[in-house]
């Protein structure tokens, strides 16, 4: 089955917990601290294969977690880092943030990587926080979370021409002729229910790719019709053929049909709307077909090339082939979508953010912000000393102070991250 979307949820791997030892040997005594740091948790990367053609793996399996790197051990020996987690997909995958909808990154070429979840660093053991006043600490830092989001991946085919038209004008019989894609054929709507790529050969060395959309509908830019579905896959595209039914077999008008499906490609998108179109006026083999040609060459020949043809037979194929070769010879390559300068969840070097946030809220006080909820969260809550040293540096960071002018009092609860104190004065 084809599937062009999926919704996953990623997770890095935690850090591994730093160690808390001190040497213990014979003939050395008060030995010191020889906790050894964990190792860094793996991270979450997609990585687009042009193996592969649709999505279909994340249908069954929604959730990935790297592995956590290994704890400290004594002796001052450092965990080992734990191996990424590399998710093949698709060239031509879009990545979005779930809950914010920005885009993460493009994958365009084979090979490209995108981290979506790093892993987290490896907690310090005892041996790293030796100072003149403490030569013997007994505590040591947990390893840090490792992120994790949803995400929502979309594929959009990567492909030079696309054929766009209402259901059963002929579009997968083009393809089938002038490439070696074999769709299903037959007289019903939406018979092509799937997209469908083919190379087309012009000459020795010169090949382009043409993408076979299923038929659109008034209203396709809002959704009818699976209208999205199909939408997304000319957004790459650089020329659209516009195939319409000259004669008219299923009692419509191709003038008429001509601008609704124009209209839906606007509505939906209005760089579809300026991208290069040629018209295939299919189906000129059947009664009817003459007169309308006429209307249409009378109302569009001076916008548009049209290219009166027979699919069944193959006449007219030639011409409309050589001509879509000429301006892709001409036309650039449709740019990648740009991911977002900063994505909700991951942080730009340098960047201007408040070291920490305070609100109250119905007799909580909650605090929010990366710096301080990744200092508790590798804090050992149960160490007496760990929790001394988490207070020094909220002490520093200006928390006490800023909960003091909020109006604390003994007994008030805080919240921080996932976790929640009762609140002492000093």
């Amino acid at each position: 089955m084809f599937y062009d979307y999926a919704k996953i949820y990623v997770k890095g791997g935690d850090g591994g917990n730093g160690c808390v030892a001190f040497r213990r040997e014979k003939y050395v005594p008060d030995g010191g601290p020889w906790g050894g740091d964990g190792g860094r948790g793996g991270s979450v990367i997609l990585q687009a294969d042009e193996g592969l053609r649709t999505l279909v793996d994340f249908r069954y399996q929604r959730h990935y977690k790297a592995g956590r790197g290994q704890h400290g051990m004594g002796k001052n020996m450092h965990g080992r880092g734990a191996e990424d987690l590399v998710l093949r997909v698709p060239v031509g995958t879009v990545v979005r943030d779930a809950e914010s909808g920005a885009v993460l990154g493009d994958l365009v070429e084979h090979g490209q990587r995108l981290v979506v979840a790093r892993g987290g660093r490896g907690g310090r053991g005892n041996a790293r926080f030796v100072t003149l006043q403490n030569k013997a600490p007994s505590f040591a830092e947990k390893g840090e979370p490792g992120e994790e989001r949803w995400l929502e991946l979309e594929l959009k085919l990567l492909a030079d021409v696309g054929l766009v038209g209402f259901p059963n004008v002929g579009k997968s019989t083009i393809i089938s002729r002038v490439s070696a894609a074999r769709p299903k054929i037959a007289n019903y709507h939406f018979t092509t229910v799937v997209p469908n790529l083919g190379v087309v050969r012009v000459d020795e060395g010169d090949s382009f790719v043409i993408a076979d959309i299923p038929g659109l509908i008034e209203g396709a830019h809002s959704g009818a019709g699976l209208g999205h579905q199909f939408l997304r896959h000319v957004e790459r595209t650089r020329v659209l053929v516009h195939v319409l039914d000259i004669a008219g077999t299923e009692g419509r008008d191709p003038l008429e049909d001509f601008a609704v499906i124009n209209r839906e490609l606007a509505l939906y998108d209005q760089r579809l709307a300026l991208r290069p179109m040629l018209v295939a006026a299919n189906k000129t083999d059947l009664p009817g077909a003459e007169e309308n040609l006429s209307r249409l060459k009378a109302a569009l020949g001076d916008q548009y090339e049209i290219f009166p043809l027979s699919a069944i037979s193959g006449e007219g194929l030639l011409p409309l082939i050589h001509r879509l070769a000429e301006m892709l010879r001409e036309l650039p390559a449709i740019p990648p979508e740009q991911p977002a300068a900063q994505p909700e969840g991951q942080y730009v070097a340098g960047a201007l953010e408040p070291r920490f946030t305070l609100r109250k809220q119905d007799g909580v006080f909650w605090i929010g912000g990366r710096e301080i909820e990744r200092h508790v969260a590798m804090t050992q809550l149960e160490n007496e000393a760990a929790l001394e040293r988490l207070y020094s540096i909220m002490k520093l960071m200006g928390i006490d102070q800023a909960l003091q002018e909020a109006g604390i009092k003994d007994g008030d609860t805080v919240v921080i991250g996932n976790y929640s104190f009762e609140y002492v004065a000093d």
